[in-house]
């Protein structure tokens, strides 16, 4: 034990101490060195403090807080408690991390150091609380880029909801579920995300989140068993969404070339060719830092806020000759009328396979999470940012589901010839004909070149200029492509340094002061790639909904897990979530996954249980307190309260 003195006379550099009695003793900080602590025998003596009679003076009152800090973890005076520990009650602008477990274990290895005189740093002191989610007050000039939670998070979720499914397919959903059931599959997709972002807000302000996004919330919440596995299928799934989203791109630039007569070989590998180079361009991109990509996401959101606002003003212009005969008559009430109910077209178009392409569109609430490690306060910018996109995208799905099937016609023919001269109406069929137009020919044989039900551009033929809208096209893709580009490689590189699986190691090297995943970077660019050869936005859209689900489905279990078991390290600072309301994320994330393509949900589930059962049967050496180990705990205690009830028997004398 720590030797205690409070003699006046004995003149040592220790703890200085007022014995007035205006208040409790103060401290200051040791300086010892090697012929302090070394006695003439060649022993070690530990630190001594030493309490003096003497006042001390102005200074010492307003000395740092390491005067407040334990001198030796030897000492039997117990620590003063220190207010940066206590982060809720101060200011934002002071607000501390609190030490974490293994900050304090270091203190031992901080006095080894002190002892041995090799440290002339103050030895007595415990280590400063890790500050790494906190900005230094005068950062250096290689310092890493850190955002807030407009850009890092509000910005970036925004842009990646709004992406090719929103320009290109939500019209078409709308003609064949009508407007009713559009704003049901809207609404039920941002149920299942509203639940999962609180799931999010609750693990991510639960402690200190660092580069990772969802993999690393999952596995430090369920442990590596379930971490491992949906870590591996997360990012896969953020790399086929950039896929989805360079096809969705390719698709635009390709009719636009086929206007002008621009063809490079067919339009199927033409699809193809123009993905692979901007996928290349893109990941250029990513390779040039944090910063010039943030940058370019502004430009992107700018330009979606032209193209959002051009659109709009296009629905209250009167229609021209030239648009009505593609279909567009403004807002009718007869057009809405009969847009509100279904109108299913092909053998495999119904509500499910509509809510499985549309999902996709819902998924870019884990672009802030999945950069958490590049943000300046994650566990206030998670929250706030995510749940800020998920209204105001949610908001501007519903007003174009709405505008569109107020004022577009399922089909129209695009030939100005078919307008109805005076009142005959003799064979016309459909609504087209009381607004006069004659649509009745392609229509009865399907050969409709445009309408709602046939043209995936009725944003771009609706808006007042056309090209602003491809403008938007274009920022909408690119952002989100870029977006999900960026986050496959962070997860992957993540789960690489954890090293629960073997052989991914190589993937785990970071570059320049960001830690940049380049050679994860490769890897999601090849994978992106190889789905972008599908060159069918139909097809890649349902498996890409089936991954993310999974991952949602997790996320959601995380948080009701965690919460249900009770363990003493789940103190989230966000408190507007609910552990049912979680588990029913959870529940209908798995049901809908099976509703979308069964045989995907099968593929998906045996390759997590695959890899859990690897993960169980290897036993990685981490222990990172997971939910897990307190449920075996719960189960434990509860088992052995029970048989303290249960009288002893021959049979179980044991």
């Amino acid at each position: 034990m720590g030797q205690f003195t409070s003699k006046s006379n004995v003149t040592a550099r220790g703890v200085h101490s007022s014995t007035n009695e205006e208040g409790p003793p103060r401290y200051s900080s040791h300086h010892f060195d090697s012929s302090t602590m070394n006695g003439g025998n060649g022993l070690r003596i530990p630190p001594t403090i030493v309490v003096s009679d003497e006042e001390s003076s102005t200074s010492e009152r307003r000395g740092s807080r390491a005067e407040l800090r334990r001198s030796s973890v030897y000492s039997t005076m117990d620590l003063v408690p220190q207010l940066e520990h206590y982060a809720n009650t101060l200011p934002r602008q002071m607000t501390k991390s609190r030490p974490s477990l293994e900050t304090l274990r270091k203190t031992f290895e901080v006095v080894e150091i002190g002892m041995d005189g090799t440290s002339t740093s103050d030895s007595g002191s415990l280590p400063a609380p890790d500050m790494e989610n906190e900005e230094s007050e005068d950062p250096k000039g290689d310092a890493p880029v850190r955002f807030g939670w407009i850009i890092g998070v509000k910005m970036r979720c925004m842009l990646n909801i709004w992406g090719v499914i929103m320009f290109l397919r939500l019209s078409w959903i709308t003609s064949q579920a009508g407007i009713v059931l559009t704003c049901v599959i809207i609404l039920m997709s941002v149920v299942v995300t509203s639940v999962t972002a609180l799931s999010i807000s609750a693990i991510a302000t639960n402690g200190r989140v660092r580069s990772g996004g969802a993999y690393f919330m999952i596995s430090r919440t369920l442990g590596p068993e379930i971490g491992g596995p949906i870590g591996l299928v997360f990012a896969l799934a953020n790399a086929m969404a950039c896929a989805l989203h360079t096809v969705g791109f390719s698709l635009v630039v390709r009719d636009l070339m086929h206007e002008f007569g621009a063809i490079m070989v067919d339009p199927i590998n033409d699809v193809r060719i123009i993905g692979v180079v901007t996928v290349t361009i893109l990941l250029m991109i990513t390779q040039a830092g944090m910063a010039w990509e943030s940058k370019t996401q502004i430009l992107f959101f700018l330009a979606l806020m032209v193209s959002f606002a051009n659109y709009l003003i296009g629905t209250v212009i009167p229609p021209t000759i030239e648009k009505q005969a593609i279909g567009i008559f403004g807002y009718r009430g007869d057009i809405f009328v009969q847009n509100l109910t279904p109108d299913w077209r092909g053998a495999q178009n119904d509500f499910f396979r509509m809510f499985a392409i549309f999902f996709p569109a819902a998924t870019g609430i884990m672009s802030g999470v999945n950069i958490c490690g590049d943000l300046k306060d994650p566990a206030t910018a998670i929250p706030k940012g995510t749940l800020m996109a998920i209204f105001w995208t949610t908001l501007s799905y519903l007003v174009i589901a709405v505008t569109t099937g107020s004022c577009v016609v399922r089909d129209a023919s695009g030939n100005k010839s078919h307008i109805l001269t005076g009142n005959n109406t003799d064979g016309c069929v459909g609504l087209a004909c009381n607004l006069g137009w004659n649509f009745t020919d392609c229509s009865q044989s399907q050969t409709c070149r445009y309408g709602l039900a046939n043209s995936f551009n009725v944003l771009g033929q609706l808006s007042g200029f056309y090209y602003i809208i491809v403008v938007g096209i274009f920022a909408a893709t690119l952002s989100s492509a870029l977006g999900f580009l960026v986050s496959a490689p962070k997860i992957f590189q993540c789960l690489c340094n954890d090293q629960i699986y073997p052989y991914i190691i190589f993937f785990a090297k970071g570059y320049g002061k960001n830690n940049e995943p380049r050679r994860a970077y490769i890897l999601c660019y090849l994978i992106a790639t190889a789905v972008i050869l599908i060159a069918d936005l139909n097809a890649i859209a349902p498996l890409i909904s089936n991954f993310f689900l999974c991952s949602y489905a997790l996320i959601n279990f995380s948080c009701f897990h965690a919460s249900i078991t009770n363990s003493p390290g789940w103190r989230p600072s966000f408190h507007y979530y609910s552990k049912w309301a979680a588990l029913f994320g959870a529940i209908i994330s798995v049901v809908l996954m099976f509703l979308f393509t069964w045989w995907a949900a099968l593929v998906t589930l045996s390759i997590i249980i695959f890899l859990l059962g690897y993960v169980n049967y290897n036993k990685p050496k981490l222990n990172w307190g997971s939910s897990m180990q307190a449920g075996t705990y719960n189960m434990a205690l509860s088992s052995s309260v029970s048989l303290t009830g249960v009288e002893d028997h021959v049979k179980n004398f044991r």
